[in-house]
């Protein structure tokens, strides 16, 4: 079984009509148990000020396919490395801890709708090269489509 890590992109992609069906699939799978989740905390506290329905999707998934993370200080340090290589602009904080919590919690797949930031080849390669130099393992970062659509 997959462990992957949904940022917040993914909860706001299921009720968006250009992301909804792909996401919706994955939920499915999730609920089925076919995927454990890594939920952290800050996905949580992004969802905070999301509509009601959005926040509601994490109650959707079983807690025995939930697997809880807070934000340490290494996903923080990892996060500052992300920055201090330039993979993204410092506004992109928040998507490096996706991305650091993801590699130190050993996801499988990172899973995300953000194109700009987190899905996108540059920024992939970017991420696993500092992962690699500093000796973290290689993140597969994919959307919810790629995931499923290949299985």
């Amino acid at each position: 079984m997959n462990k992957i890590y949904l940022d917040t992109s993914v909860f706001g992609g299921y009720f968006d009509s250009e992301f909804e069906l792909w996401t919706r699939i994955l939920f499915n799978k999730i609920i089925k148990g076919e995927y454990k989740i890594i939920f952290s905390k800050l996905t949580d506290i992004e969802l905070f000020p999301a509509p009601e329905n959005v926040r509601q999707l994490v109650n959707l998934i079983p807690e025995s396919q939930i697997i809880n993370v807070d934000i340490t200080d290494e996903a923080n340090e990892l996060a500052e490395q992300y920055l201090i290589e330039n993979v993204v602009g410092r506004t992109s904080r928040a998507d490096c801890t996706h991305i650091a919590l993801a590699t130190l919690n050993n996801a499988d797949i990172l899973v995300s709708w953000n194109f700009k930031h987190i899905v996108n080849v540059n920024r992939i390669r970017g991420y696993n090269a500092v992962n690699y130099k500093l000796g973290y393992k290689i993140l597969e970062i994919r959307t919810p489509r790629e995931i499923l659509e290949y299985e």
